[in-house]
């Protein structure tokens, strides 16, 4: 019985030894991003079989009452990692970084070169050109996942590698719609010119003049022309007339096409509801344009709804993917494959989008961001404290037992 007098102080020697090598690793991690913590918690270790008392059988007895001897082996321990616990948001203003700022129960999908699928909270990601095609990827080197776009403004419904093979120069958007504010002068002209600017779907914007000639014999009619430089406008002919008190009765909208030179044509629709005929000058006030020149690539970003993007001269922006984003029934069961990084499990339930390609929840991610480690330093260090003192005194039992040992050997001989 001397000999097992050692099984409990060589199992708490290993427990506390696998505790602090816990609280290493945490310590060593409290700077890398989406780390979650881990704990190692301790259980009772048992003998196979119970020391009945005396007259009791251990077979089919009922009896609760166990024997002071039982052959109580010492303790074991397992770790546990703190999966949905939720870390601080630090911004970094880098155009990849994107934190989770939501709950414990939300990952980024990421598949290595095998094609294994993994989750993680850690989003500091980048790119890594492969045959000139930049890919997403995260600090492991593998693919984020999500949905590119299906080339009619929404996005595939089929999970893939995301690819930022953004286009170096963003064509022309051709005008579709004008809306002009301006005033014809009630007196003193018979003639007012108003020139925009007018994009077709392979130039950078042309001048379209609209000109207002009053109509002899009529009170507050005046007929409406346009033309446009490089190509010619179809529609009409258009007659306006304006109230006496200057608001513009009829029309309010002008349905023209534009046919240019090179061949090509758009169809717009001018909004003049806004033109008024007052006393004083020719002015043209505002011109809404939903048309612009064509703009080269500055930048790639992810905006805070997980929508990879990129950004042109132009003002313009092409949505070319978005993040995948899934949730779990049972998140902490997820096997967890390193601090960032976890690996699904029947245990962990089915997963949901929290976004996907027709699913969006808004406040769910901070652009610029990444989430900080969720390691608590002082609470380590008051941890290992804890550990090194019960390492101590489960060698000081060991080395207690080992005399008494001797002292037995030495007795028998």
């Amino acid at each position: 019985m001397a000999l097992m007098a050692f099984l409990p102080a060589v199992s708490g020697m290993q427990a506390q030894s696998s505790a602090m090598t816990t609280v290493s690793d945490n310590i060593a991690n409290m700077t890398t991003v989406g780390y979650k913590s881990k704990d190692t918690l301790f259980y009772t270790l048992l003998g196979s079989q119970s020391a009945y008392s005396s007259g009791q059988s251990a077979v089919g007895s009922s009896s609760s009452r166990v024997s002071g001897q039982a052959d109580i082996h010492g303790v074991g321990w397992y770790n546990r990692t703190n999966v949905d616990t939720q870390g601080e948001i630090a911004l970094t203003g880098k155009n990849y970084d994107v934190a989770i700022n939501y709950s414990g129960n939300a990952f980024f999908v990421v598949k290595d070169e095998s094609g294994n699928t993994y989750y993680t909270r850690a989003g500091d990601f980048n790119t890594r050109s492969e045959n000139n095609i930049p890919y997403l990827i995260n600090n492991s080197g593998m693919y984020v996942q999500g949905f590119l776009n299906d080339g009619s403004g929404g996005f595939s419904s089929s999970l893939e590698n995301i690819k930022i093979d953004y286009p170096n120069t963003m064509p022309s958007v051709p005008t579709k719609n004008l809306e002009i504010t301006a005033n014809v002068p009630a007196d003193g002209v018979d003639t007012s010119t108003y020139s925009v600017s007018v994009y077709g779907p392979n130039n950078d914007g042309e001048t379209m003049n609209m000109v207002f000639t009053k109509v002899t014999g009529l009170v507050n009619t005046w007929d409406i022309t346009l033309s446009i430089n490089d190509g010619t406008v179809t529609g009409g002919p258009y007659q306006a007339t304006f109230d006496t008190d200057g608001t513009l009765l009829t029309p309010h909208n002008l349905s023209i096409g534009v046919n240019w030179n090179d061949g090509s044509s758009n169809q717009i629709d001018v909004d003049i509801s806004r033109i008024t005929q007052y006393s004083g000058s020719s002015s043209l006030q505002n011109v809404a344009n939903d048309g612009c020149k064509s703009g080269a690539f500055i930048e790639g970003y992810i905006d805070s709804d997980g929508v990879v993007k990129a950004r042109y001269t132009n003002g313009q922006v092409y949505d070319y993917a978005k993040l995948a984003v899934v949730s779990f029934v049972a998140p902490n069961n997820l096997t967890a494959i390193s601090g960032t990084l976890f690996e699904y499990n029947a245990a962990a339930g089915e997963s949901s989008y929290l976004i996907g390609p027709d699913t969006q929840n808004s406040n769910i991610l901070t652009a610029g961001a990444v989430e900080s480690s969720t390691s608590n330093v002082e609470e380590e260090f008051a941890n290992m404290v804890v550990i090194q003192r019960a390492y101590s005194m489960n060698t000081k039992s060991f080395t207690t037992v080992n005399e008494m040992t001797e002292l037995l050997v030495s007795l028998k001989t």
